[in-house]
């Protein structure tokens, strides 16, 4: 562990130490603790994707390369399955 210094107000520090206090914790346990805490609800935040990723997802793993192909066959069944 690295030794840091961080400047709070006074009303802050106040609040984190009796926090400490009522838990148990050193202070600097519980800074760390905090911190650590804000770094990782930040970072779920910044890589959490649209609930939609997903949700078409085919299983196939070739359309990218195969794509030209793969509608033109859509395009071909649609037109065979349509009335005439």
């Amino acid at each position: 562990m690295k030794r840091t210094t961080v400047f709070l107000d006074e009303a802050l520090l106040r609040r984190a130490r009796a926090y400490a206090r009522r838990h148990g914790k050193s202070f600097a346990q519980a800074v760390r603790e905090a911190l650590a805490e804000y770094v990782a609800k930040e970072r779920g935040q910044r890589s959490a994707l649209p609930s939609i990723v997903g949700a078409f997802d085919s299983g196939r793993t070739d359309i990218a390369e195969r794509h030209e192909e793969l509608l033109a066959q859509i395009i071909d069944e649609a037109h065979r399955d349509r009335p005439r």
